[in-house]
């Protein structure tokens, strides 16, 4: 069985491969910080779908918080006895990456847009809706040529709430109008239709470049089927898309 990990900076999406079907999958706060912590965490986890230490035989993680690298990476050594892969811009991912600074771009972005293009073909745009909204762009010949880094939809909610005294927390829930009847649903048409006409009008501006006019679109991350509902360009929802990257990866580098 394979153990897959995507680290980010509030969330850490973990999953259980076992030859093709992912068959458990957890979204966890990222809020553990020693090897201990993280190897009992995951023993634990492991526990409620009634798998042992034992029948893990590899692992891949990929990580945008620095400080989680060498934890993870001793958690996973010391609890499950494998070394695992640390996808970054250095890792064999058989996709050119064509942006100024390769090394800048999150391994969670390389590893979205190599699994969108295996799974839908290119060109393809992933994007993915977490602390940050991220789109990736993987051209027609199958290039990572960049993206796009704009605030998540919590990102949003929580900046609204801490500079405005009188403004509460609220659910992401689609409102019945655009125009909200109180001040709960004025934010949520404000953070979920102001980011559909955002991911809408950066797609387009996408397609418009050299080569992209039919580039497919597909949306993974926490948030990724609420946004489906209210943006017009979101062909497919994947949720588990990185977790699907990071076992590509991994098949290939120990191919």
């Amino acid at each position: 069985m394979l153990l897959v990990l995507d680290t980010g900076n509030t969330t850490t999406v973990a999953g259980i491969y076992d030859g093709e079907e992912l068959i458990a999958h957890w979204r966890l706060s990222s809020i553990l910080h020693t090897s201990d912590e993280l190897g009992i965490y995951f023993l634990n986890l492991l526990s409620t779908k009634n798998i042992t230490p034992d029948k893990i035989t590899g692992a891949a993680f990929a990580s945008v918080v620095p400080s989680l690298d060498f934890p993870m990476k001793e958690a996973i050594r010391q609890y499950f006895n494998v070394n695992p892969l640390q996808v970054n811009a250095s890792t064999d991912t058989g996709m050119k990456i064509l942006t100024k600074n390769p090394h800048e771009v999150g391994a969670d972005r390389i590893v979205n847009a190599l699994a969108g293009r295996e799974k839908y073909g290119a060109p393809v745009i992933v994007a993915d809706y977490g602390t940050a909204i991220t789109f990736d762009v993987v051209s027609r010949e199958g290039d990572y040529l960049g993206g796009v880094i704009a605030p998540g939809l919590n990102s949003g909610i929580s900046a609204l709430f801490s500079k405005a005294a009188k403004l509460p927390q609220v659910a992401l829930n689609i409102p019945e109008s655009v125009i909200g009847r109180n001040t709960e649903e004025a934010i949520q048409s404000g953070i979920l239709f102001g980011n559909a006409g955002l991911t809408d009008t950066i797609i387009d501006m996408i397609r418009n470049e050299d080569g992209m006019k039919d580039a497919k679109v597909a949306a993974t991350g926490g948030h990724a089927g609420l946004m489906a509902k209210v943006s017009r360009n979101i062909q497919y929802v994947d949720k588990w898309l990185t977790l699907e990257g990071l076992k590509m990866i991994y098949e290939r580098v120990n191919s």
